[in-house]
């Protein structure tokens, strides 16, 4: 698995961990935000003697030959970040979404095993969208670099599928949270502000529809599409049913009991109105059922909050 230590890469460690697999972790510890917090994440991982961690970065780092029949390889690393996409640092952008993952499927289909792998995409590739739920067939749309390295991701993603018959099927996440999230995203930086007693920084209106997903559900749709027969090429992994960004910061202000104030800031480039997933066709093809829901998740991810600004283990 590639992004082992990350937000979404450490609780599909530990899942995978928890049934019994076998699994051999990479991970680049790039500087986007702390060492700290991504060993800190793997800290249950690391007492397993079925888990086995390697750094180094996936263009030179040569892990093929960790690879035989039956292996299932999850791609979770990448360069995270819309607003951090714009301007002199893209080349991240493109090292770490496109380069690095030309490099997995080529590493996969040298090995000669037609090893299933799970590609992590994201929401972002559909952009600007009519109004309602995102269907896979929907015309991509991306509105920032990010957006576009995740679509060309799956670009590949399609290309090695059919010159080297790979199973490779591209997970769209949308807009995950949960214990664990990284610094920068909005509900990590929302329950920082309240802890803290100051006040919440939001972008746009409030008006924004998000698809707020809760990274236990993100992590099962995930090993169901690794252990499927599914042909599909794309699946949607999200809620799927949207509320209103002010929803949400109202909800943080019900868990955490505080009342919150708002400075409203100018919507930045790359950010969609809406984020809305489809997920009738994952339904059918890997049987993927979200069930948390947001007041539950919020909750989960304050308490985790509150453990980590205590210095106690998250």
């Amino acid at each position: 698995m590639t992004g082992s230590a990350g937000f979404i890469g450490s609780h599909l460690t530990d899942r995978l961990l928890e049934q019994g697999d076998r699994v051999l972790g990479i991970d680049s510890f790039d500087s986007y935000y702390g060492r700290r917090q991504k060993l800190s994440n793997l800290s249950e991982a690391f007492a397993h003697p079925r888990f086995t961690l390697v750094r180094g970065d996936l263009k030179t780092l040569r892990w093929g030959r960790h690879l035989s029949r039956g292996t299932r390889v999850y791609h979770l690393a990448a360069q995270p970040g819309v607003r951090g996409s714009w301007g002199e640092n893209f080349h991240r952008y493109v090292e770490n979404n496109i380069l690095a993952t030309q490099s997995v499927f080529e590493t996969v289909a040298a090995a000669g095993w037609r090893n299933r792998i799970v590609y992590a995409s994201s929401s972002s590739i559909y952009g600007e969208q009519p109004a309602g739920a995102m269907p896979e067939a929907a015309r991509p749309n991306p509105i920032s670099p990010y957006g576009m390295t995740k679509l060309a991701g799956e670009h590949l993603a399609r290309a090695y599928a059919e010159a080297y018959q790979l199973p490779i099927v591209s997970a769209r996440f949308f807009t995950v949270y949960g214990p664990r999230q990284r610094p920068d995203m909005a509900f990590h930086r929302f329950f920082g502000a309240a802890m803290a007693r100051r006040p919440i920084e939001v972008f746009g209106t409030g008006r924004q529809l998000r698809d707020f997903t809760y990274v236990s559900d993100i992590v099962d749709g995930v090993v169901r599409a690794a252990e499927s027969n599914t042909a599909e090429p794309v699946l949607n992994l999200g809620r799927g049913s949207p509320v209103r960004l002010s929803e949400a910061v109202r909800g943080i202000a019900e868990v955490t009991g505080r009342k919150l104030k708002i400075v409203r800031r100018a919507l930045p480039a790359g950010d969609p109105s809406a984020t809305w997933a489809d997920t009738r066709l994952a339904r059918r093809e890997i049987g993927y059922r979200p069930r948390v829901r947001l007041p539950e998740g919020l909750g989960r991810q304050w308490e985790w909050q509150k453990r980590l600004r205590g210095g106690s283990s998250p």
